[in-house]
């Protein structure tokens, strides 16, 4: 069995790794780079592998991030099977037309072609299969995989596949993105004891989130300072999970009187339809959270628009107003168009509530820039500006060092390969694992290969 990491190696973004049997090639993920001119020309290389010879790919959840190219890796010849969870192909099926969307319009720019083209997307959805937790999913003789809950986002998994070596059954774990705990919408990630290698996640492997409390108290804080200055509060989020958070979290202050109410939109009509597949799936949400049946994503003053007029009459309505729009590192979207008429306005506010990747727009405003440049225009930073890493459906590092030492149980750990992170990162977390659980661990580099 030999492992090479394509993508995600010192690297948030762009998730791809191939496991290599001998007799067939499984991807994990086929995700996009984000954050930086540098990775886009990453996305429109060619695969280093070529994607005719890939029998399998798993994927862990729905994140373009994870997912993004796998309609390229279609177009460009791949055949073989896609497995993912049930919602994660739900999600995936509202996001990939979305993502051409915003790609096509970016592309026709910068006087270049597509990444992929519609017709792609729909030919490699009909190769996706959706499977349960804890489905086993026979691969070869020698090889299966089982789909844990990762706790991420709704349908998130970490994918652990079991192969023999020499009469021996081994197991290695890609952790995808594992989620913080305890998570607003969904019950908490699934922990393991028997891992022989580890893939994991570093994105906040060197940071210490604040707690449950603290991010509702901040959160709470931030909207009533708008209620209380006559301000907009901007949500740049994503379309998955955040968008959804934050909906149960307005409508928990609303239900207990902690806030007044004020109108509350949904600029994203792909939100709007991510929504609808959280609204399918109560059984994977954690037990409070069903306990709102219907009205948990609905709340009075929520108003939803769908069209680009909609959009713009948000402008009509006087403020306090609150606006929760794409993307979530304010890479493109509707929010761009609220930030550059509100971060000016000293009464209003910015709140960051996912990560930020660096290079992003959202980075920049969250680092302290006081001006920036949207739509080509020069605007002025005078709102408060506030990031709740608490938000984060990212594990942080104490909860990925509990992790890791839990997978080891059994004692038979060789290695941990440390992915999904910036450098300072994934060596922060790749050293504390070395020193706290005492194990091997490497942190991945692109193109990098390792013998099982």
């Amino acid at each position: 069995m030999h492992l090479t990491f394509y993508g995600g190696a010192m690297s948030v973004t762009g998730a791809n790794y191939l496991l290599d049997t001998g007799s067939a090639k499984i991807l994990v993920d086929c995700g996009l780079f984000q954050g930086s001119k540098y990775a886009e020309e990453l996305n429109y290389s060619a695969f280093k592998y070529d994607p005719k010879s890939i029998d399998f790919v798993f994927l862990t959840h729905s994140h373009t991030d994870h997912i993004g190219r796998l309609p390229k890796l279609y177009k460009e010849g791949f055949r073989g099977k896609v497995f993912t969870t049930k919602p994660t192909k739900d999600l995936m099926a509202r996001a990939f037309p979305d993502n051409w969307r915003l790609m096509a319009e970016e592309a026709k720019k910068d006087n270049h072609e597509p990444l992929y083209e519609v017709a792609d997307i729909d030919a490699v959805m009909e190769i996706v299969e959706g499977v349960d937790y804890y489905q086993r999913i026979k691969i070869l003789d020698d090889v299966t995989a089982t789909f844990l809950n990762a706790g991420h986002i709704l349908g998130s998994a970490v994918i652990c596949f079991d192969y023999k070596e020499n009469g021996e059954t081994k197991k290695i774990y890609f952790t995808g993105d594992l989620g913080n705990s305890p998570s607003l919408l969904l019950p908490d990630k699934d922990f393991i004891k028997d891992a022989d290698y580890v893939v994991i996640e570093s994105a906040y492997g060197s940071r210490v989130h604040e707690d449950v409390d603290q991010r509702s108290k901040v959160f709470r804080e931030v909207v009533e300072h708008v209620i209380h200055s006559g301000g907009t509060l901007m949500i740049p989020s994503f379309a998955i999970e955040r968008t959804q958070e934050m909906l149960f979290e307005i409508s928990k202050l609303l239900s207990a009187g902690l806030i007044s109410e004020l109108p509350v939109f949904i600029d994203s009509p792909l939100a709007a339809r991510m929504t609808e597949v959280y609204n399918k799936y109560p059984d994977y949400l954690k037990k409070e959270a069903q306990e709102f049946g219907s009205n948990i994503f609905n709340f009075p003053g929520l108003r939803q628009t769908e069209t680009a007029m909609d959009s713009k009459k948000i402008n009509d309505v006087a403020p306090p107003k609150i606006i929760i729009a794409g993307s979530g590192m304010s890479n493109g979207g509707r929010i761009l168009h609220h930030e550059r008429r509100y971060l000016s306005d000293p009464n209003s506010a910015i709140v960051f509530v996912g990560y930020q990747v660096e290079g992003s727009l959202g980075r920049r405003i969250l680092d302290g820039q006081k001006e920036v440049t949207i739509f080509g225009e020069s605007v002025p930073v005078n709102c408060l500006v506030k990031g709740i890493g608490g938000y984060s459906a990212h594990a942080d590092q104490l909860a990925l060092v509990e992790w890791v030492k839990r997978s080891n149980q059994e004692k038979k750990l060789k290695k941990v390969f440390v992915v999904q992170g910036e450098e300072s990162s994934a060596e922060a977390l790749a050293e504390v694992i070395k020193s706290r659980i005492r194990v091997e661990a490497v942190v991945s580099k692109l193109d990098e290969e390792f013998a099982l």
